[in-house]
């Protein structure tokens, strides 16, 4: 197949990218800024930039949809922008252009209310309940992806539940780095059990959805390691990996949430230069339990995990230089 992946300048983008050209299709990509990739036609470009849309998806056969704004905080217009409106876009040309699969690469978050997952499978996405805008405009996003799905454009949504592995700038980095400065504690104890994923079982698992497209389309699947781990534990592996010592010190889950509502509070008239230490959603995420049924994610996309977390834990460290 000649596959579009949008998002490819990202951690997840360039390692579905780099999957999907290594299982033998041409890869397309339509990103911003070049995806450093061999073997790959770039496209520079936004989704939510209709003349770049169409020349990305000119003569491509599926499409894995991965661009999108992602943050703790920022203008909600910017949000609807890219992640509702570029998805849109996007259905809007792979109909045009007789793309005949698309797999729209989505998050847990969408179905996230604040309680506690405990061995769930995908649970219907819902932009009312959803928490922070980003989750609120990826379920949004999803629920338009899924309703295009027909016979002439298979459509699958994929939720990678917390992605990390080398060289990822967001979770990783930004946890070393507080830790490495005393500034990252535990919200309670840190026993909440959640469910995280490498890097190159997500890639994977990616690739399988649009490989299966046409027998399982209509669906959504969460995609984890089906490792479940306190928290306090993956924050310990993670500082290993770097060399920096796991936090000490905890907060009250209570408090967390109060603080991160009222900074959401102040950085909607203030907003920083970086991402907000602390939000609501961020602290229901780290105190507690997210974790899913994976027996239908993996009948379905034919498809397993192939690395551990404590062999991710070992390439992380050795990333690192440890």
């Amino acid at each position: 197949m000649r596959v579009l992946v949008t998002g490819a300048s990202g951690l997840l983008g360039r390692a579905v990218a780099s999957s999907i050209l290594a299982a033998g299709h041409e890869v397309r990509t339509l990103q911003r800024s070049p995806s450093r990739l061999a073997g790959v036609d770039d496209v520079l470009g936004s989704v939510t930039d209709a003349t770049s849309v169409a020349r990305a998806t000119d003569g491509v056969d599926g499409i894995v949809h991965l661009a999108a704004k992602v943050s703790l905080a920022g203008d909600p217009a910017e949000f609807d922008a890219v992640n509702v409106g570029g998805t849109l876009r996007l259905l809007r040309a792979a109909g045009e252009s007789g793309v005949g699969r698309f797999v729209q690469v989505s998050s847990p978050s969408v179905a996230h209310s604040g309680s506690s997952i405990v061995g769930d499978d995908a649970l219907p996405a819902d932009p009312v309940r959803a928490r922070g805008d980003y989750a609120r405009t990826k379920a949004a996003s999803e629920l338009l992806a899924l309703a295009a799905d027909s016979a002439s454009l298979a459509v699958v949504a994929v939720r990678p539940h917390i992605v990390w592995g080398p060289g990822d700038t967001q979770l990783v980095a930004r946890i070393v780095e507080r830790a490495r400065q005393g500034r990252l504690p535990l919200l309670g104890q840190g026993a909440a059990l959640i469910d995280t994923t490498y890097i190159d079982n997500a890639a994977s698992a990616i690739a399988a959805a649009l490989e299966r497209a046409p027998e399982v389309h209509g669906n959504a699947y969460v995609i984890t390691n089906g490792e479940p781990r306190p928290v306090a534990e993956l924050i310990a592996g993670m500082c290993a990996a770097a060399g920096v010592p796991a936090p000490r010190w905890s907060v009250p889950a209570g408090v967390a949430r109060a603080a991160g509502s009222a900074i959401e509070a102040v950085w909607r008239v203030r907003p920083g230069a970086d991402e907000p230490p602390m939000t609501r959603f961020l602290a229901e995420q780290l105190s507690t339990a997210h974790w899913f049924d994976q027996r239908r994610t993996r009948a379905d996309l034919q498809w397993a995990p192939t690395v551990s977390l404590d062999e991710g834990f070992r390439r992380l460290a050795a990333s690192y230089g440890n």
